[in-house]
């Protein structure tokens, strides 16, 4: 303990703020954007059975951030009764795009290959992208599996974007901008995203266009999602837990001024 600088008992400060809050779980009520109703109800108005394209396009570094906000999309599009065609064009997000659709298909006792299905990784997203738009099976010959792309019913009888409702991009970075101008404004599919927060920006001015339908972002987006679903996922408590990281570092940010005018003005340096 002798060894411990200031900055050590700043750190532990923290975790032991944060350990407390997390465990009295305190709610957090936050109001819900239009971005996210927007979203929300674009899923929700979609007929049952409706094919949608979840593209995971992260690296697993963003896992904490990314991982709400893909579950909360994915709860909702299987509870509508949605089919889910997943892909992924960035090979870090593969194995936990599958991972993670797997799971949540089988708490809405959804089957492989009947409700929802796997692609897996395609290089070069562009061109796959553009790919796909002429053909989907010459795209994706078989799936992550191994299986063969005309074996598998919820493929049949899909062929490209024509035979889909959207394509929900689920991304860290700027590959959701390439599924909007070589899907959607190419082959007039609507585009949905599913963002981590330093990305909103970017995105906002195709929504203010019109070439991206509707968007969440960060943890805030996956908590609004959360609340309008009508359950406390990862999105609410990973919120709790960086809206209290926040006020604790302002708290830090203040004491230490107190700390060094009251010196300055003893003339301690």
């Amino acid at each position: 303990m002798k060894n411990l600088l200031p900055r050590h008992y700043v750190f532990l400060g923290l975790f032991v703020l944060t350990a407390l809050v997390m465990s009295l779980n305190i709610k957090l009520d936050v109001e819900v954007s239009e971005n996210t109703k927007r979203l929300y109800g674009f899923i929700d108005s979609l007929p049952e059975n409706s094919y949608l394209i979840v593209s995971f396009d992260h690296e697993a570094s963003s896992i904490p951030e990314i991982k709400p906000i893909a579950t909360a999309l994915l709860k909702h599009a299987f509870s509508k009764g949605h089919k889910l065609i997943g892909l992924s064009l960035f090979s870090e997000g593969t194995l936990i795009g599958y991972r993670l659709m797997s799971e949540i298909g089988r708490e809405y006792d959804r089957k492989y290959g009947q409700d929802y299905v796997y692609l897996g990784f395609k290089p070069q997203y562009i061109a796959a992208i553009l790919s796909m738009g002429e053909s989907i099976p010459k795209t994706f010959p078989k799936d992550y599996l191994g299986n063969k792309y005309s074996d598998i019913p919820i493929l049949s009888g899909i062929e490209n974007y024509d035979d889909v409702s959207a394509v929900l991009s689920i991304a860290d970075g700027s590959l959701t901008t390439h599924w909007i101008e070589y899907a959607g404004m190419r082959y007039n599919i609507a585009v949905v995203a599913g963002v981590a927060a330093a990305m909103v920006t970017t995105y906002d001015p195709y929504l203010e266009a019109g070439q991206m339908h509707s968007m969440i972002g960060g943890l805030r987006g996956a908590a609004e999602y959360e609340k309008m679903l009508g359950y406390d996922g990862g999105g609410a408590r990973a919120m709790l837990a960086q809206t209290t990281a926040h006020l604790y570092v302002i708290l830090m940010i203040i004491i230490g001024n107190v700390i060094y005018f009251r010196n300055r003005k003893k003339g301690i340096s």
